[in-house]
């Protein structure tokens, strides 16, 4: 397999960016990284990028995320609102955990926000869905489709063995 070639592999399994806990706020169109390749100051934002800004752009595919370096002295990150706000967290001597944290807390949705959205994405109440946990159970109960063929059998046109058998 070779996308499991290179530091760390983990990082671009699917398992691993579904699992980020970073989901961005709908607001904010830029998310902007500065910081050094060098330094004791940059080393929590640098393992940062490492670990965590694939799950950050897995899990916000419509945000704009720029990472700048070596052009300030102290690392930071800017947040660009859609209404042209703007917000400034410092990272400066942060671990990659604590920059994780505090990112959740100001700019991340919160966890009740997030299983609001997860519920009305599934949608169970859409008439065509059946199955388990939905109203119809299967789908011979909807008016117009075929019963099931274990109830009433198929006619032979529609039997497969019947039409493509042809010896």
């Amino acid at each position: 397999m070779p996308f499991m070639i290179g530091r760390e592999p983990v990082r671009r399994t699917i398992k691993y960016l579904e699992a980020g806990s970073l989901v961005l706020k709908d607001a904010i169109q830029i998310f902007s990284i500065n910081y050094n390749t060098h330094g004791i100051a940059s080393s929590g934002i640098r393992n940062f990028i490492f670990w965590h800004l694939p799950q950050l752009m897995f899990k916000n595919p419509d945000v704009q995320i720029v990472t700048i370096k070596n052009r300030t002295p102290t690392p930071f990150v800017w947040c660009f609102y859609d209404n042209g706000k703007r917000m400034l967290v410092d990272v400066d001597s942060k671990n990659k955990d604590e920059i994780l944290d505090h990112l959740i807390k100001v700019v991340g949705k919160s966890k009740e926000v997030l299983k609001k959205e997860a519920i009305a994405k599934e949608k169970k109440d859409n008439p065509a869905n059946f199955g388990v946990g939905c109203e119809k159970n299967c789908a011979c109960i909807i008016p117009g489709q075929l019963p099931c063929p274990a109830v009433v059998p198929l006619p032979f046109h529609m039997r497969g063995k019947t039409y493509l058998n042809k010896d």
